[in-house]
């Protein structure tokens, strides 16, 4: 098994957006209802995630007691929002299709998203490859300058 040091993510010259998106499966015997909107993230994913300019920086995908959750990086709140109303990309076509099965079979799936503006962080990984935002930013080795958690705190334009 490999080793890995103890790293931080990079700094960053801007705020980051996290945003989380998740749906909650309500009838699960109704899987034409929710299983559309199962299936079309990992399309969205994909098409962000091939596209660098996008803005999405990455993810994490997770499944809990209350369903499936996405973290999603961004660098900044325009290009999430620019996403969200592309009539052009998987999302808007998702979203009108998920509205129509949606009204077809109330109460069948919830979904939710919040949406954070963050301009300051801090993270520390130990033993253990780039995960969450040090995955999405890149990282970099805790040294004798980061130690703590206090000196991690990033804020956008500061001295790394």
């Amino acid at each position: 098994m490999a080793h890995y040091a103890r790293t931080t993510s990079e700094p960053t010259e801007h705020d980051i957006v996290v945003f989380l998106i998740g749906m909650r499966i309500n009838k699960p015997w109704r899987p034409d209802a929710w299983l559309p909107a199962f299936a079309a993230m990992p399309r969205m994913l994909a098409e962000l995630s091939a596209d660098p300019d996008s803005g999405l920086l990455g993810y994490r995908t997770l499944i809990g007691a209350g369903g499936p959750l996405v973290v999603q990086y961004w660098r900044d709140r325009e290009s999430l929002f620019s996403y969200a109303v592309d009539a052009s990309g998987e999302h808007r076509p998702a979203w009108a299709a998920f509205n129509r099965r949606a009204r077809r079979v109330p109460g069948a799936v919830g979904i939710w998203h919040e949406t954070f503006a963050v301009g300051e962080f801090e993270t520390c990984y130990g033993d253990m490859p780039p995960a969450g935002l040090a995955l999405a930013l890149g990282t970099r080795p805790v040294d004798g300058r980061n130690t703590d958690a206090r000196s991690r705190l990033t804020r956008p334009g500061a001295a790394a």
